[in-house]
């Protein structure tokens, strides 16, 4: 008689089993890490946004940072310069979208909202909400471009995604 296994049971079942399929053709073994189309993005971690498809691209052409907002932050700047010196990058996007989360809320509401789901006091975390998404996404532009070690010859646009439509507006 055989040992039965017992079924999978954790949280994270359902991904570990997708993940073998996944593996199971997967082709970028060996992949050199580059950035081959020459680009990186800047975007925000909302689930309706695919940055890749959304520019025609595939596992492998470039290289994406997310956060909320995606705004321009000392981490992005890291990733950025890294991915320009070192990456093959020498087009970068910064993309926040339509409908955005971090837009449309105060910093206290936020504070407010996550204390009461975490019920504790969220009162002295940041969230780094956007007032004015043209104006944010304006300075991170100029934060890009201007940055000492990203060299004129990189370009840097900004654009806005509409996640009702799909499409890109080029702003900057």
């Amino acid at each position: 008689m055989s040992a039965v296994t017992a079924p999978d049971t954790s949280p994270f079942a359902d991904l570990l089993d997708a993940n073998r399929h996944f593996a199971d053709t997967f082709t970028l073994s060996g992949f050199d890490g580059v950035a081959h189309a020459g680009v990186a993005v800047v975007t925000c971690m909302d689930s309706r946004i695919d940055p890749l498809g959304m520019l025609g691209l595939s596992p492998g052409d470039a290289k994406i940072f997310r956060n909320p907002g995606g705004r321009v932050t000392a981490a992005a700047l890291e990733a950025l310069v890294l991915g320009v010196h070192l990456l093959g990058v020498n087009r970068i996007l910064i993309i926040p979208h339509t409908r955005c989360a971090m837009t449309s809320s105060t910093e206290e509401e936020l504070r407010e909202r996550v204390g009461r789901s975490a019920g504790v006091d969220a009162s002295w975390q940041g969230f780094h909400v956007i007032r004015d998404q043209r104006s944010a996404l304006a300075q991170d532009v100029a934060a890009v471009r201007s940055h000492p070690l990203v060299p004129e010859t990189v370009a840097v646009g900004g654009f806005v995604y509409d996640v009702d439509t799909g499409l890109l507006e080029p702003t900057l």
